[in-house]
Formats: structure tokens, sequence, C-alpha cells
């Protein structure tokens, strides 16, 4: 592994006290179940993003560390309430909500993102809220799927979330190999309709490069966000979690990440992160 990919491991107080916190009440973080790089990082700071649903996922994407394979937890119906004391406990003025995806419930989990967020406004009123969902599609309940994506992704959208961010991941090309059960245009969906029932949120995506796309193929998908009006964007490196999941084809430098950011600021981004470690709520909260 490349020396810029290595980071220090933090201060065990500070990384335990989030912990705790975490463990106490039983919820999860993307931090923790995808073995976040940055986690150290957050901790200190007292921030994580919280993993909504349980940590097993229905989908089995070849490059996330999250658990799958096997049925998923039911859901906790005090989950709501604890993510929100564990907001207030860490003090956050910006949380970023994500979740496993869950094909197995009849609303994809669209309700339960609502559930959070009005349980953490409840608790902590000027906490701004940021989702990173799953594309909403497929699962239980019957109808035409498209139809139900967009149903389930406006039920998110009236709840007015101060981001919404869905992650394309890889190029068109590498879909199939990265994104088992995803769909490259299926994705551009959600940030269209996202943008379609309220212009006003900004809408986010973001890329881990490293699984063998070519400089052609990032630019070609950046050109596809803007063309949608995606408004954010992220430029990570994938770092193979385990030998299980997919090696790494190429390390990008920091220069070629620098230079990738600069290109897309070019082309409107308003807000770019991009760099070896960045991941899809990296310093979330900021702003260029």
């Amino acid at each position: 592994m490349p020396d810029w990919l290595r980071r220090p491991l933090g201060k065990a107080s500070e990384l335990s006290w989030v912990q705790r916190i975490i463990k106490q009440r039983n919820i999860h973080t993307i931090c923790e179940e995808g073995r976040c790089p940055n986690r150290a990082e957050c901790y200190a700071q007292g921030t994580a993003t919280f993993l909504l649903m349980g940590p097993v996922c229905t989908r089995s994407c070849a490059f996330c560390q999250v658990d799958k394979g096997h049925a998923p937890m039911p859901l906790d119906p005090d989950e709501p309430q604890k993510v929100a004391e564990a907001v207030k406990l860490l003090g956050l003025r910006y949380v970023v909500l994500t979740s496993v995806a869950r094909d197995d419930l009849t609303d994809g989990g669209s309700e339960w993102f609502v559930a959070t967020m009005e349980a953490i406004r409840q608790n902590n009123p000027q906490t701004e809220i940021e989702v990173l969902t799953a594309d909403f599609w497929g699962g239980q309940g019957g109808g035409d799927p498209s139809e139900l994506q967009a149903q389930r992704i406006a039920t998110v959208v009236a709840a007015q979330p101060a981001c919404y961010n869905h992650n394309v991941e890889t190029v068109r090309r590498l879909q199939g190999t990265v994104r088992r059960g995803a769909k490259y245009d299926r994705s551009l969906d959600v940030l269209r309709i996202v943008k379609k029932l309220d212009p006003t949120i900004p809408t986010k995506s973001g890329l881990m490069l490293g699984h063998g796309e070519t400089e052609a193929e990032i630019i070609e998908t950046l050109h596809d966000l803007r063309e949608i009006e995606c408004d954010r964007l992220t430029l990570g490196q994938y770092m193979r979690p385990s030998l299980a999941h997919l090696p790494v084809q190429k390390y990008w430098t920091p220069a070629e990440f620098e230079r990738f950011g600069a290109i897309a600021k070019e082309m409107g981004f308003s807000h770019v992160r991009s760099g070896p470690l960045v991941r899809s709520s990296y310093h979330a909260g900021e702003r260029d």
C-alpha cells in the first residue's frame, strides 16, 4: 500500500468515547462496519456517520466490507431515538444518515430515514441532516419498480434533508463487477428524481477509484453527474478490505486526485472532495 494511504491511529481515549456511545445503544456506524480509514480522525472530532436498519445488507457489492449474505436483522423500534441521543451526546451540528440496502422491506427503508430525521430534530433542532440512501429499487410491495423507487425517494425528499447523497461508486463499464444488484442509470435516476421533486436540495455522489477505470471514463462519469445537476462530489481511493473482495487495480496518486478535483470544479460542482482517503461523508458539513 502506498505511503499516502497510511494514517495515524488517533488517541485511544477519543476513539473509545465515541465507540462507547455507539455500542451502549446497540446502533451502528458505517465508520466501523465499513472500516473507514478516516474513523480515527472523525471520532477525534466527535463525528460519525450512522448506519441505519442494522449491519446486514441485502445487496452483495464486491468492494464493500458491510456484512451480507444472510438474513438482515429486524428493525429496532428504538433506533431512531437512540441515534438522536447519540447525536446530542456527540454535539453534532451536521450528521450523515446512511443505511444498508433493505430490499426485504416494503418501502425499502425510506420511512425509517424519515423517522430518524424526525427524532434527531426533536432532540437537536439546530442539527443539519444529510442522507446517503440506497437506490430504493425493487424489494417488496408490488407494482412498477420505477414508480416504487420514485415514491420512496419522494418520502425522504419531503423530510427536507440538508443534502441528498447517492453514490454511483464506479464508472458505467464496471458497474456489474463492482456493484452487484445496482445499475448505473438507476443510480443517476435517484439524483435526477430528487432534483425534479425539489431543486433546492443539494445532491451529491461519489466514486471509489482503483477498480480499473480509465481517466476518460472518470471524466465521462463526472459529465453524466453534472448533466443531472448533481451539486457535490467525492472521489476516493478503493482500498481492498480483505482477500475476499475485489483486488485494487490501480492506486491513483494524490496529484491525480487533485487534478480530478480541479476538473470537477471547472465542470460546476459546488462542493468537491477529491483525495485518496476521501469517503462519502468526509468533512460533509464543510463548504468550499
